[in-house]
């Protein structure tokens, strides 16, 4: 895609801090730095997000997302670790290539806040007929 951010780094066309690279992914350091080490696992090949991707690709993107935040939580002595991702604006979204956050944690980190809150205008039983 001609105008994406992360083609555009696939490409070399912008540079990137390249932590891993092979036939079909590459992982980099987010520019944005959330947190030290916070990195993208994108597919090289385009799609938008989790509903254009295929299954073997999010097989093989979580396998590596799975083995990279083991290295670098090891490797900056981080406490935990976040794996996200995003899709469509509403959720987040920013950059239309399908990619995965890993997000070390860190003792004291307040840089970034993921909140479960109750929700009690839900209906845990309707929605869970719906779903069934």
């Amino acid at each position: 895609m001609e105008n994406c951010l992360f083609c555009k780094i696939i490409s070399n066309e912008i540079p990137a801090y390249k932590i891993y690279e092979d036939d079909d992914f590459l992982a980099f350091l987010d520019i944005s730095q959330t947190t030290k080490g916070h990195t993208l696992v994108i597919p090289k090949k385009h799609y938008r997000n989790i509903y254009d991707v295929d299954e073997d690709t999010v097989a093989k993107i979580h396998q590596l997302a799975f083995k990279l935040a083991k290295q670098i939580t090891k490797k900056l002595n981080a406490q935990g670790v976040n794996i996200l991702n995003n899709n469509e604006a509403i959720a987040g979204q920013t950059i239309f290539h399908y990619h995965v956050h890993i997000i070390p944690r860190y003792r004291d980190d307040d840089k970034i806040s993921i909140v479960f809150n109750e929700n009690i205008d839900s209906n845990i039983e309707e929605t869970y007929h719906i779903l069934k």
